[in-house]
């Protein structure tokens, strides 16, 4: 019985955790791992594959539309009959662009990518 007299068991709360739900990691560095300063850019052919289908791409929209940002959901159809996810790329390209090298952004910002700049 607990102090309420209700006979029913209220669960105990343990600092850092919740209901018996383990503690969620702890970042890596604040495990006592030092954060690591630069990745490294190696990127790996299957990477750099889809980068350069991406940049054929968007090279395609922008020589057909004559400039401009495509939608999100916009895809292009590239002359090997496959199909690109264009905005979707070039939004995650954006998102990551901390992880680009230098050659990915002066290829990005060549096409006028303002960000890439």
């Amino acid at each position: 019985m607990n102090l309420l007299g209700t006979g029913s068991r209220i669960p105990r709360q343990i600092p850092g955790r919740k209901y018996g739900r383990a503690p969620a990691a702890l970042p890596h560095h604040a495990a006592g791992h030092a954060p690591a300063t630069k990745r490294s850019t190696t990127t790996s052919a299957r990477g750099a594959a889809a980068f350069e289908a991406g940049v054929q791409a968007l090279t395609q929209y922008l020589a057909r539309e004559g400039g401009g940002a495509s939608g999100r959901a916009h895809v292009e159809r590239l002359p090997d009959g496959s199909e690109h996810r264009t905005g979707v790329w070039l939004a995650n390209q954006r998102q990551r662009r901390d992880r680009l090298d230098a050659d990915q952004l002066a290829a990005l910002a060549d096409l006028g990518v303002e960000w890439a700049r």
